[in-house]
């Protein structure tokens, strides 16, 4: 049981659905996420839909205090909080007392790209109206990256390592290979370890500026985000959290805590923005080379990967991306595995990506399926032409899923890929 690494709880706030069971439903039928927003319209956006996750009916007296609620005016931040507290109690842990010692054996490690975006603009107009005393007490922890932590740090009381990384779109798998090594070292006993990305105009706009967002699809918002697709034409912006409590073997086991799957191992690595990587477009060899390192690191063969969940954004980096998995395993035709995106469901949820991602590929483990990729009947013939159509599922299928590789390839030419694979004693 020596530092083997489970995954004990999970949490979800994403744009089709909050909370485990309803994520898991969604995903399961195929529901989409993505909707028409006025709000982008009146703002002159080309691309007028987007993933949001929904959190009228969620009471969010049960996530933080009332001085926490004053003010609060950032989305990640709540979508974070969330996830990672509904992910800790899964795992069937139990928050610190403020009488007590922090819990020493258990840390966080919980990333984002951009925090508190609304909070800013709305400090900014405060400030530049001469009313600094008016930001008020949590204007800086709402805004600064490592509020998340801080506020999850707080809310449960975790003593070993809290802290945020941000690694743009690799960032949710990024960090869960970061509490993975901290466990596997014998560093800690536990971490929670996820990401989260704020909602709005304020993040979105940029990518609406350089036109990679689709823009004939505002009459028609679940057809929008189409992964793998000839008539892919841009990725949908998204927003949310995922969370995954991550834990000693024996931890897991001496507390007689239910086990959804095991972490077997991973990598990340760069491409130096060099060899026909850039700021926005990936080193292939890079890619490949961390796809084969995340393989070796986890001691499998290429054949035992029975799905890939993969980044595939809906641009058309797409066939590249299949290209990169088809030289880095070896495979292709009807040898490749069954391989989907999530992001047909609910759009490309940035710094949430890999976290949100990674949930619904422990559940396709926990579950025994492999869940169905929307948008994708007009299948790119680069793809096919690499790959039997077969192998990218329309619709959940139910079949014997033991190992699942996760990739995420970011803005910046970096890389993550883990895998996943059932808990066996």
């Amino acid at each position: 049981m020596k530092n083997r690494v489970v995954i004990t709880g999970l949490g979800v706030c994403a744009p089709n659905g909050t909370g485990i069971s309803s994520f898991s439903k969604a995903m399961d039928e195929g529901a989409s996420g993505i909707h028409f927003f006025e709000e982008l319209k009146n703002l002159n956006f080309s691309c007028q839909v987007a993933g949001k996750p929904n959190i009228k009916e969620i009471n969010l007296n049960n996530y933080f205090s009332k001085v926490q609620l004053k003010d609060l005016n950032s989305s990640g931040l709540v979508y974070g909080v969330i996830s990672g507290l509904d992910a800790w109690k899964d795992a069937g842990l139990e928050r610190q007392g403020q009488e007590n010692q922090p819990d020493w054996e258990s840390g966080i490690i919980f990333g984002t790209g951009i925090l508190g975006v609304d909070k800013f603009r709305e400090s900014i107009y405060k400030l530049d109206e001469g009313n600094v005393r008016r930001l008020g007490s949590t204007s800086v922890v709402q805004t600064m990256a490592s509020g998340i932590s801080a506020y999850l740090g707080g809310i449960l009381g975790t003593g070993n390592q809290v802290t945020t990384n941000s690694s743009a779109c690799t960032t949710g798998t990024e960090a869960i290979l970061m509490g993975y090594e901290r466990i596997k070292s014998g560093s800690a006993k536990r971490m929670l370890v996820g990401s989260c990305s704020d909602s709005g105009p304020y993040v979105w706009g940029g990518f609406d500026a350089m036109r990679i967002l689709p823009r004939k699809f505002n009459d028609n918002p679940k057809a929008a985000s189409r992964p793998m697709s000839a008539s892919a034409s841009g990725f949908v912006p998204g927003s949310g959290a995922g969370a995954l409590v991550l834990e000693s073997l024996e931890s897991a086991v001496d507390r007689g805590a239910a086990i959804y799957a095991e972490l077997l191992g991973g990598a990340v690595n760069s491409g130096g923005q060099r060899a026909g990587g850039s700021m926005t477009a990936p080193n292939n060899k890079a890619v490949q080379r961390c796809i084969q390192e995340a393989v070796k690191n986890s001691n499998i063969d290429v054949k035992a990967i029975d799905t890939i969940n993969g980044h595939l954004t809906a641009t058309t980096k797409d066939a590249t991306e299949i290209q990169n998995w088809s030289k880095a395993l070896g495979l292709s035709g009807s040898d490749f595995p069954l391989i989907n995106s999530f992001k047909g469901h609910f759009g490309h949820c940035l710094a949430a990506a890999g976290s949100i991602e990674s949930v619904g590929c422990v559940l396709q483990l926990k579950e025994q399926k492999v869940y169905g990729n929307l948008n994708c009947e007009d299948l790119h013939p680069e793809i096919e032409r690499l790959i039997y159509a077969y192998n990218i599922p329309q619709k959940t299928i139910k079949k014997p899923v033991n190992i699942v590789a996760k990739a995420s390839f970011g803005f910046g030419d970096v890389n993550s890929c883990i895998i996943f694979s059932t808990y066996s004693k």
